[in-house]
């Protein structure tokens, strides 16, 4: 039995998992034939070398055979010329361009998170199956009867918020796209993966979801759409910093079954791989899995679970966002924050304001950055630290008293810092530079440890 531990920093779908559980199981060879064990002879696959950002990466393509031949080949030459100008260094990006860039009709080109019921469908045979349908695939594929049982798990957990979404019942809607070659065999693949691996616990980082609109059969939908947004609560997800859709009801749904704890513990990788997606985004569009083994659960208490809070902000002065700002983050819940000079659309230069702070304090910091600052919206997400013990002290000098900040590394080992508030005071009330001070109390920080230790 196994623990794997998933990192979905660039979204999740049902593909990239497909590829990335490949890559954990040394399954590519056996993935091929896995349209003929579900009797699917419409369907095929094919396993493709592909580099995201300089990740090399194998990519397991579905291709549905019932689809028009010639929009898959114009389809396939839009995203050459686009993978092209985005990688236009890397000669192996070339080569995967035109290999990898396909239709794949569940994903994030034709959007199968939101592809409500159909009363009377045109085409049932291959794309508008009842969840009946697709369970009746399954238990006449030649796979193991756990395989079995994962992949109508999933299958239900998607037709359980569609019909929800859509409020039909689950044995009457229409999966739609979900229901085509191509989603079925990304699902019912990541389910014989999944008992072949022998996954006893999953653990996962948050999840990126992407921010904005989408097109769907139903409209102009928000990201995440209805049915992929269903699925994902009570999963910690955060935005992002690029607009798009990251996340499908498939990657949502296999994750799901999974069960995920997503607390952070400390890791111990045996085996990683990657899943690439289809889009390209400035970041890797990859999903990480590993094999691990877990071991001391980091306790996630007030000092730990903590939210970062995020702007991007192109139209604030140096002095509107200087010390009294500043100051004021603070006094408002910030524990920490930093400023990151970035290139925001159109070109304009700008800066990005990151806010640590504790979830209690989140409202009261957002309505205080977006009463004073130029900011017209924010972005927050959890995230997890790791601190070391501390304790402050006071120590006696010629030129009057200083606090001392102490912290002790893993191993024991103490550290000391002279806070720089007592350096400003002493510089002030005797004339000494800091730099002076520093020189000459630290020794003395120094002498004394040493004593106190004998």
């Amino acid at each position: 039995m196994k623990e794997l531990y998933i990192e979905p920093f660039s979204g999740l779908a049902g593909d990239m998992l497909l590829s990335a559980f490949c890559g954990l199981a040394d399954y590519y060879e056996e993935i091929i034939h896995l349209p003929e064990k579900l009797n699917l002879p419409d369907g095929k696959v094919v396993v493709e070398s592909v580099i995201k950002n300089g990740i090399v990466c194998k990519y397991v393509r579905i291709i549905d055979l019932n689809k028009n031949q010639d929009r898959d080949h114009d389809h396939v030459h839009q995203h050459d010329r686009h993978e092209h100008d985005h990688h236009g260094h890397d000669h192996l990006d070339h080569k995967h361009d035109h290999q990898h860039e396909h239709h794949h009709s569940h994903d994030h080109e034709h959007h199968d998170h939101d592809h409500g019921p159909d009363i009377e469908p045109e085409d049932h045979h291959h794309h508008h199956r009842h969840l009946k349908d697709i369970i009746q695939i399954i238990e006449k594929g030649a796979i193991t009867d756990q395989a079995k049982q994962i992949a109508k798990a999933i299958f239900t957990i998607i037709g359980k918020s569609e019909s929800k979404i859509h409020d039909m019942d689950l044995e009457t809607i229409h999966f739609h796209e979900v229901s085509g070659v191509d989603s079925i065999l990304d699902i019912v693949g990541c389910a014989v993966l999944i008992d072949r691996l022998q996954i006893n616990k999953t653990i996962s980082t948050p999840i990126c979801t992407g921010y904005g609109m989408v097109k769907t059969q139903h409209g102009v939908l928000p990201v995440p759409a209805p049915a992929t947004a269903d699925i994902l609560i009570g999963m910690p997800t955060y935005t992002g910093q690029e607009e798009g859709e990251r996340v499908t009801p498939t990657g949502a749904a296999i994750l799901k079954y999974l069960n995920p704890d997503f607390s952070m513990y400390e890791l111990q990788q045996e085996k990683i791989a990657y899943g690439p997606g289809q889009k390209n985004f400035i970041s890797p569009n990859v999903v990480r899995v590993s094999i691990v083994s877990s071991k001391k659960k980091i306790t996630e208490d007030s000092s730990s679970a903590l939210i970062i809070v995020e702007t991007n902000i192109d139209d604030g002065s140096a002095e509107l966002l200087g010390l009294d700002f500043q100051n004021d983050l603070t006094q408002h819940g910030g524990i920490d924050f930093y400023f990151t000079a970035i290139q925001m659309k159109k070109g304009r230069p700008g800066l990005k304001l990151a806010v640590l702070v504790a979830p209690e304090d989140v409202e009261r910091l957002s309505n205080f950055i977006l009463e004073h600052s130029p900011s017209i919206g924010l972005r927050h997400f959890p995230v997890n630290r790791t601190i070391l013990e501390r304790r402050q002290f006071e120590m006696s000098t010629p030129y009057g008293p200083v606090q001392i900040k102490e912290v002790t590394t893993p191993s024991g080992a103490k550290r000391y810092k002279i806070e720089y508030e007592s350096l400003q005071a002493l510089k002030s009330k005797h004339n000494i530079s800091i730099l002076n001070l520093q020189n000459e109390l630290y020794p003395l920080l120094s002498k004394k440890k040493d004593h106190e230790k004998e």
